[in-house]
């Protein structure tokens, strides 16, 4: 059975359906080449740890926030991390980070934009800990694959294609938060406005 949610965990992060949480790794990893990768796995690490939390607190319904106000603050924490990643100085990442709490923290938020969807898939389960562990192994799976094909794309383009590292990341980042911002602006209609 914990089969089962590895496997909704691992498909949930790379359905399109999901493209969101895949915008945020992005933007999270956009200035990242394949020689960073040990700096992208505590990034990822510390983003599964935060919506790790916030996902077994909501199921077990000790948190509860609206869905449509999470939905909204998913794109806003795309934009500030890649506003973070465009308005740095220095193209190449050097010790301990914003990006490392922001990935912790809003990893807080994205791990609510999954607890209703894993809520939905376990129904009436009193033993949630085996789907939650599953669930969050699969989701961590399929992140590390979207971290390793930014990164194959970012070190053929900067190592081998001959584009820089800064353009690189302003281009991603750049491009993160241009669709990041439409979801905030319609997000924030569609919550004002009905």
């Amino acid at each position: 059975m914990d089969g089962l949610y590895f496997q909704l965990g691992w498909q949930h992060i790379i359905n399109w359906d999901a493209y969101d949480h895949i915008l945020f790794i992005i933007a999270l990893c956009a200035m990242y080449l394949l020689r960073d990768w040990k700096k992208v796995l505590i990034l990822v690490t510390a983003f599964t740890i935060g919506h790790s939390i916030t996902l077994a607190l909501s199921v077990l319904d000790v948190i509860h926030v609206p869905g449509d106000i999470i939905e909204w603050l998913i794109p806003v924490t795309i934009c500030i991390t890649a506003a973070t990643n465009i308005i740095r100085k220095d193209s190449e990442p050097k010790k301990l980070q914003l990006n490392y709490f922001y990935a912790l923290f809003f990893g807080l938020i994205h791990g609510l934009g999954f607890s209703n969807y894993l809520k939905s898939m376990l129904g009436a389960h009193t033993n949630v800990a085996g789907p939650l562990l599953g669930f969050n192994l699969g989701l961590e799976c399929g992140q590390i694959v979207i971290v390793m094909i930014i990164l194959v794309i970012s070190g053929v383009l900067v190592n081998l294609a001959g584009v820089k590292r800064r353009d690189w990341n302003l281009c991603v980042s750049s491009g993160a938060f241009g669709i990041a911002l439409v979801m905030v602006i319609e997000g924030a209609r569609a919550m004002f406005l009905n």
